[in-house]
């Protein structure tokens, strides 16, 4: 099976949960469950070859004009991740069916979990740079939707905002080095970029290429001074925290370290960053940890320090301090998954997370403690368990490397020091949970929670056993091939409980018995951390940040914003001058040298027409209808412009907008008000006539300049490859629907969005319906005049055949998906004007939000089923088919990308326009349009 399909379920599964919600909370969660299995069996399907030493890789061009392809590389590496993902996925979702309440959205939940599944699974096999990027910034979206999954929480949004800013943050700092890594090695596929170390690494670039990854990296793997997002992530429910904030979503920037440890590592610069960022982050996240009393907050800063020990081990840059980073990755994914899994079953059990409150639980729920302090004690690297052996792994690196001066001696004190810590924090955990005392004013009293909830934590702390006792049997193969995958060849390394009496020993001795001594000696350590330790800290900083940003905004949105629409344009029109008219002041030369056209009489007849059209409609602005009129001749006379240079497609186009427009614009003014006019004073007056004057004679100018010179167009290309390439002789549409056929797509998509905006405004918005003109001339009571009734009414079919005839001619003759939807909307416009909206919406009974969906739909569907064929997305395709009698046609795919564009530009227009006519209430909106016609 192709292991695009690894990303590919859960990515299209997150779509079942909400679609299962009517069938019950257990068909949802079995849902999710079925798609994270399945993308499990499809990772293992291909473990034989991975084991085997090779890689299993995919690779699709989708935009190759900026390097982005579609290409996928399975190897130990990414195996060891895809297996933590998914296999921890699956118990994180039986363990979320018993955790959240019954009334919860569970389908939403479990859709946005598939989704952070999904992108996670793209981070670990995307062998392209951008594609990694954009699975990079996924996780951050997806994390800050459950992180904010308790909206109406203060804390949750506050958590999500601050996760997403930073982590966004880190992602655009982590493009800028991509794009700087690509422009080196000259490709972004990262099979190459790996392969190109000492290119990179030599270059001048290399600096700036190693912070900008370094960031991206730091921001997610919350490392000093970025950690304090994450304890306020702790606001998303526990089994999110369990998840995305132990196993998955924090070790996307220790993955990232892994992942160009081959191009990025080797040199003192990451030596000294990435070890010193680490080893900062795991004392200062092992000290913060002791003193906090709510568990997740404990386990929050506890995730800190120990993602501060594996940056550490990679910042080594040694082939031992990778093995040991991805072996204590590995064991902080299962034991500290197990600990949130307990901590939220404490929490559902007790109604609280305060330590200070829940005492001697051990006499309630032995059973939940037991798992819970096994899983605690590898988290402080008690022998026989996981955590202890990749501690042992850890002291070991700090003292056999080649340390320059004190850092000898000092960085073991230090990771000593963090050891204790731990150790601490660890015995705080077991004894004030479970011990000490008895519950002091509990919500709720505690019991052992459901059979199934315990699972999770009970296959968690088994494998802290089973690896603890056995690691050459359990993880080592694992281990092996994605230290291979990592460093090209596997060190000699050894995994065992006891390697015999050696200084690595001696350190977790000293951890182990200074961490409970300090524990003993807490109150005078709470004391003295209250006198000492500084109260600021990395949140306040942030978020006096924010206010301090969000205050300078508001005071230049007081000094700039005065509601003047005159202002603004003033402004927009003096800076595009200024801009403009510096070359000429360097003595930049008007005329280009290129002969002129000969004027004609039409042509000066159009012009004279023109600039009387666009004076009148400034003169006559207080007349709203004639100064409708006079900017519809302006647009009027442009379509008769393309007509004369035959741009037939521009000229359908124009004719058809100015149309739509006017029934807009006559809906507009009906519903603006008519008071007195507001004086204007005469340097207002002077202002706004020298801006225009200067303005048009420039643009004037800068027109005249361009087309005087002599030009390469690319007009040439497009003639000559139209029919072969694009399988269409209209040269307009093919460009439209082949060659930029992405951007085409991306403006329909915009167009919808707006039209789904618009209709949100305005839905349930009435507005009072004016009786009299301005003048005070009461308005015609027959809003749908029988003539005009009869007349437009058998014009309706004609404009819909009109519509497709331009629709399935645009391919070779003049015509396209824009037009004839514009076309076909002026139809159903004029029936509404003429019979009004709920005559016409009982006969044809359109959703016009469906239409515009099913347009995309389609669209999208070209593009996709091009790609399926292995050609670039929105590849169009040419079939010519003989047909009796008829002979040889021609087909297009373009055709059905057109009658995509087709729906969504109708939908859009009607969707608009119909809103706007339901402003007045009863009255329907072909009355307004009428009513305005009938004023005059």
């Amino acid at each position: 099976m192709p292991i695009g399909s690894i990303i590919l379920l859960p990515l299209l599964g997150a779509l079942l949960p909400p679609l299962m919600v009517r069938h019950g909370r257990a068909v949802v969660a079995w849902s999710a469950a079925l798609v994270t299995a399945l993308a499990l069996l499809v990772g293992l399907w291909h473990a034989p070859a991975v084991f085997s030493g090779s890689d299993v890789s995919s690779h699709r061009e989708w935009i190759p004009m900026i390097g982005l392809a579609l290409s996928l590389r399975l190897d130990g590496l990414a195996f060891l991740f895809v297996m933590l993902i998914t296999g921890i996925g699956l118990l994180i979702i039986l363990y979320a069916y018993y955790y959240l309440p019954k009334d919860d959205r569970l389908g939403r939940f479990f859709g946005l979990l598939m989704l952070f599944q999904s992108a996670m699974l793209g981070i670990v096999l995307a062998d392209n740079l951008l594609l990694l990027l954009l699975f990079w910034e996924l996780t951050s979206l997806s994390s800050f939707l459950l992180i904010a999954y308790k909206s109406n929480t203060r804390v949750a949004r506050q958590g999500a905002r601050m996760a997403l800013a930073i982590t966004a943050g880190g992602g655009l700092a982590m493009l800028a080095g991509f794009l700087l890594l690509g422009h080196v090695v000259g490709s972004f596929e990262l099979s190459e970029v790996l392969a190109a170390g000492d290119l990179v690494r030599a270059d001048p670039l290399y600096l700036p290429i190693l912070i900008l990854i370094l960031l991206g990296a730091f921001t997610k793997s919350a490392q000093f001074p970025f950690h304090f997002w994450l304890p306020n992530a702790m606001a998303a429910p526990t089994p999110v925290s369990a998840y995305l904030h132990s196993a998955t979503m924090v070790k996307a920037g220790v993955f990232l370290l892994a992942r160009f440890f081959p191009v990025l590592s080797g040199t003192e610069t990451w030596s000294y960053i990435v070890s010193g960022i680490g080893l900062t982050t795991l004392v200062l996240g092992a000290y913060i940890a002791i003193f906090k009393h709510d568990i997740k907050g404990l386990l929050a800063y506890s995730t800190i320090s120990h993602l501060g020990l594996i940056t550490f081990l990679f910042g080594l840059g040694t082939p031992l301090g990778a093995v040991a980073g991805l072996f204590h990755l590995v064991n902080h994914a299962v034991f500290k998954a197990s600990l949130f899994m307990a901590a939220g079953i404490i929490d559902h059990e007790t109604g609280t997370r305060d330590m200070r409150q829940i005492n001697g639980l051990w006499s309630f729920m032995p059973y939940t403690a037991t798992l819970a302090m096994v899983a605690a004690a590898a988290m402080a690297g008690v022998p026989l368990l996981n955590g202890f052996l990749s501690k042992e792994m850890f002291f070991a690196e700090t003292i056999y490397h080649s340390w320059v001066g004190p850092l000898e001696w000092l960085v073991p004190a230090v990771a000593t020091l963090a050891g204790v810590f731990a150790v601490a924090y660890s015995v705080r955990f077991i004894h004030d949970v479970f011990f000490n005392g008895k519950p002091v004013d509990l919500p709720r009293t505690p019991h052992e929670p459901p059979r199934w909830m315990k699972i999770p934590v009970e296959v968690f702390v088994a494998l802290c056993l089973l690896v603890g006792i056995f690691p050459e049997q359990t993880v080592r193969p694992l281990l092996d091939i994605s230290v291979a995958s990592l460093l090209g060849t596997t060190p000699e390394y050894h995994i065992a409980i006891w390697h015999g009496f050696s200084m690595p020993l001696y350190m977790s001795m000293i951890a182990t018995v200074g961490g409970i001594l300090l524990y003993t000696q807490r109150q005078r350590l709470f004391a003295a951390h209250d006198r000492w330790f500084p109260r600021t800290s990395g949140e306040a900083a942030f978020q006096y940040s924010v206010k301090r940003i969000r205050d300078l905004a508001n005071r230049l949105i007081a000094k700039i914003d005065n509601e003047s629409l005159q202002r603004y344009v003033a402004w927009l029109l003096g800076a595009a001058i200024l801009v403009t008219a510096a070359p000429l002041v360097s003595g930049w030369q008007i005329f280009g040298g290129v002969a002129l056209s000969p004027l004609d009489g039409v042509s000066l007849a159009a012009a004279f027409i023109l600039v009387v059209a666009a004076l009148g409609t400034v003169i006559a602005r207080r007349q709203r209808l004639f100064a409708l009129i006079m900017t519809s001749l302006v647009g009027l006379i442009v379509t008769l412009t393309f007509v004369h240079f035959s741009a037939p497609d521009l000229a359908l186009t124009q004719l058809s907008v100015e149309l739509i427009t006017t029934v807009l614009m006559l809906l507009a003014l009906f519903f603006l008000p008519g008071g007195p006019r507001q004086e204007v004073s005469r340097w207002r007056h002077w202002r706004d006539l020298g801006l225009a004057g200067i303005a048009g004679i420039g643009t004037a100018m800068l027109a005249f300049a361009v087309m005087t010179r002599p030009s390469i167009s690319i007009s040439d290309y497009f003639l000559a490859t139209s029919k072969p390439l694009g399988g269409g002789q209209n040269v307009v549409n093919v460009i439209l629907v082949d060659f930029r056929s992405i951007d085409t797509l991306g403006e329909i998509t915009v167009l919808a969005i707006a039209a789904a905006g618009i209709f949100a405004l305005l839905w349930g918005l009435r507005l009072a319906v004016p009786t009299h003109d301005l003048e005070g001339r009461r308005w015609a009571q027959d809003v749908h005049p029988l003539i005009m009734s009869m007349i437009a009414r058998p014009l309706l079919p004609l404009a819909l055949l009109v519509a497709v005839f331009i629709l399935l001619r645009g391919h070779n003759l003049p015509g396209g998906g824009f037009i004839a939807g514009l076309v076909a909307a002026i139809g159903l416009i004029l029936q509404q004007i003429a019979s009004g909206i709920e005559w016409t919406q009982k006969r044809l009974r359109i959703s016009y939000l469906a239409m515009i969906g099913v347009g995309l739909l389609i669209a999208v569907a070209t593009g996709i089923g091009a790609f399926v064929l292995g050609y670039p997305f929105l590849t169009s395709a040419t079939l010519h088919p003989e047909v009796a009698v008829i002979g040889e046609i021609e087909l297009a795919s373009a055709v059905a990308f057109d009658v995509g564009v087709f729906l969504v530009v109708l939908g859009t227009m009607m969707l608009i326009l119909e809103n706007l006519g339901r402003l007045s209430g009863a009255s329907p909106p072909s009355s307004s349009v009428e009513s305005v016609s009938e004023k005059t």
